[in-house]
């Protein structure tokens, strides 16, 4: 990652900032996604249901 002169980063996508930790702080996860969220996701996506379920299985909350 690199700045350029104007102070953008590239590539792009990259991330950077300062993140502060607190002890009180909670975390929690939305749920599992439904296969109406999955074929939404695949169809703006472009890509094969097959490639979808590979990249989310770990977040699908019903049975393939």
């Amino acid at each position: 990652m690199v700045l350029t002169e104007s102070r953008a980063m590239v590539p792009a996508a990259a991330v950077a900032g300062y993140y502060f930790a607190h002890p009180e702080a909670r975390y929690f996860a939305l749920g599992k996604i439904g296969r109406d969220q999955l074929e939404d996701y695949a169809r703006r996506r472009k890509i094969e249901w097959e490639m979808a379920v590979k990249w989310l299985r770990p977040n699908i909350g019903f049975d393939l």
